[in-house]
Parts: C-alpha cells; sequence; structure tokens
C-alpha cells in the first residue's frame, strides 16, 4: 500500500485549562485513506517520557479519524498554565487489525491556559459549602518581620507596596504571578473575637480599621479555594477599589461577590455604621490591590508564636482533595 504523507503545519488554537483545538496538513490523497490519528502529548519539561514504545504501537491517544480541526479534552488531565509538546501521526487501520503510519510531524509546543471564571465558580461554590457561620470582626492585619516594616518606612514613604502574588494555592488560578496586591487576614479567634496572637509569618502586625480597605467603594472578588494537605481550607479574596487597575484586572477573569451577602466577607450597613464579618471555618487570605499607608493603622509586635508549618508560601495545593478540587486540569 502507498505510503502516507508526514503531516505538517501543525496550528493550535482555542486553548483553555483542560483542552485544545489541533489541525494540520496532509496531501489530498491521504484525506480518504486515513482511519485513525496518534497524538502524542508531553509536559514540556520531560519531553521524551511518553514517546511511543514502537513507531506503530501507541501508548497515547489514539482518535479515530475526524473532519480536522479537532477539539482534544478529556484524554489527558491536562493542568492548567502548563507547557506542552505535541506531535501527531496519521494511520490506516488495515484488514489484519495492523496500522499503516505516516511519519511523525514536527514537534509544536503550547501553554494551556488558566481557570476561566466558570471554573471559579465552580470552586466557590465548594468554599460555600464549608465557610460556616459569619464572625464579627473590626480590623485587617498583615504579619511580617521587623525589617519589612523598616523597610517601608525608610525606603518606601510609610507605604506598604502592592507586589506580585506568588504561585500558592490552584496552579490554575489567573492571579498567580499576574495581580499585584498586598496581602492581608481578617480572621479572628472565636473565644475571643480578636485577631490571634500566633503567625507563620513573622512577629510584627499592621492592623488597619476594616472601613479603610473594604467599603461600599470597593469590589470583592472571589480568587481560589485550596488546602496543603491539612485539614485546613483556603480561601483567596480579592479587595479592589471600583474602577482601579486591579479592579480592571479582576472584573475580566474573577467572579464579583456582592459585599453585604457572600458566605466569606461582608459589609453592611446596620444602624448607620458599617458592620464587617467573616467565614468561621475558612482561612482568608485577602488582596489588597493598592498601596497601604502605614499611618492609617498600628503596628506592634505580637505575643505569640511564630507557626512557619501554617505559611502559604508558595504552597501546593492537595490535587487529591475531594473538598477543593473541581473536575478540570489540575
Amino acid at each position: 500500500m502507498e505510503l502516507l504523507s508526514t503531516p505538517h503545519s501543525i496550528e493550535i488554537n482555542n486553548i483553555t485549562c483542560d483542552s485544545f483545538r489541533i489541525s494540520w496538513a496532509m496531501e489530498d490523497s491521504d484525506l480518504e485513506r486515513v482511519t485513525h490519528y496518534f497524538i502524542d502529548l508531553n509536559k514540556k519539561e520531560n519531553k521524551n517520557s511518553n514517546k511511543f514504545k514502537h513507531r506503530d504501537v501507541p501508548t497515547k491517544l489514539v482518535a479515530k479519524a475526524v473532519p480536522l480541526p479537532m477539539t482534544v479534552r478529556g484524554h489527558w488531565f491536562l493542568s492548567p498554565r502548563t507547557e506542552y509538546s505535541v506531535a501527531v501521526q496519521t494511520a490506516v487501520k488495515q484488514s489484519d487489525g495492523e496500522y499503516l503510519v505516516s511519519g511523525w510531524s514536527e514537534t509544536v509546543e503550547f501553554c494551556t491556559g488558566d481557570y476561566a471564571k466558570e471554573h471559579l465558580a465552580q470552586l466557590q461554590e465548594k468554599a460555600e459549602q464549608i465557610a460556616g457561620r459569619m464572625l464579627r470582626f473590626s480590623v485587617f492585619y498583615r504579619n511580617h518581620h521587623k525589617e519589612y516594616f523598616q523597610h517601608a518606612r525608610t525606603h518606601c514613604g510609610n507605604i506598604l507596596q502592592p507586589y506580585l502574588k506568588d504561585n500558592s494555592g490552584s496552579h490554575g488560578s489567573p492571579t498567580s504571578g499576574m495581580l499585584h496586591g498586598v496581602f492581608f487576614s481578617c480572621n479572628t479567634e472565636f473565644n475571643t473575637g480578636q485577631p490571634p496572637q500566633d503567625s507563620p509569618y513573622g512577629r510584627w502586625r499592621f492592623q488597619i480599621p476594616a472601613q479603610r480597605l473594604f467599603n461600599p467603594s470597593t469590589n470583592l472578588y472571589f480568587a481560589d479555594f485550596y488546602c496543603m494537605y491539612t485539614a485546613y481550607h483556603y480561601a483567596i479574596l480579592v479587595l479592589a477599589p471600583k474602577g482601579s487597575l486591579g479592579d480592571r484586572f479582576c472584573r475580566d477573569r474573577l467572579p464579583l461577590l456582592d459585599i453585604a451577602c457572600n458566605k466569606f466577607l461582608t459589609c453592611s450597613v446596620e444602624d448607620g455604621e458599617l458592620i464587617f464579618r467573616h467565614a468561621q471555618d475558612l482561612i482568608l487570605e485577602i488582596i489588597y490591590t493598592e498601596p497601604v499607608d502605614l499611618s492609617l493603622g498600628t503596628l506592634g509586635e505580637i505575643s505569640g508564636h511564630q507557626l512557619m508549618s501554617l505559611s502559604t508560601a508558595d504552597a501546593k495545593k492537595d490535587p487529591s482533595c475531594k473538598t477543593c478540587n473541581i473536575s478540570v486540569g489540575r
């Protein structure tokens, strides 16, 4: 039987966090003969680990020939924001069950996307299921080492400057490595109603009245839900003054929450004053997208321990947790 031409001119488009569309060119004479496509996909950092064992014994995806372009999803657990390489081979299944195959195409590289808003909405729904009742609080606080605050005072005009969010949390979060902000906490101890005296981030604490960062002129966004192989679960929320650069970034990427009525963090007017509440059963990480003036709050040393085991710096999400994972790429 006449040999098949080698596929060429591969094009990848419509890339999401767990799917992509692929097409390629082949000779017209092959179009009517080809019965199957072999697609070899590898994470870029380990290109050769999944190559076919034999030229005609596929160990990866075998797809029946369909009109191109074809969408690939579900055959692999594709990870979001991950670089892959892909090569294709066409084949004709013969009467004896063996395949006549073409040569391998060139290898093309691409990167999967972040979670889309609908994926984050699924994470939000999971987080809402364990958020627990709402507790009142009055301050946001940021724990760090003394040197951090000294640097802000002497080199940054007494301002806490936004910095780029690290890669902690879900691998597909659109905020990781993209959104600038200042991290704050707001969780309180159940028995005292005050911030805990222990901290994983340092013994110095900046406290700022909640209304300075969170008020009707602020938009609130849901950004992530994760755990780190522990019983604790974390939710990342973004506070962005309306119309700010951070607000514009979040508007297209993250679910917007009603500040007066949601399961995580609320600001509501009661008897003429602003009342603030946070979810009891989640550890909330708040990203405020603008610079924060230290003169708007108070700075002091806390009396508790530095619990390094609770640090979330570049923390990796547990991909096996049924509570905080969704059924798309990890």
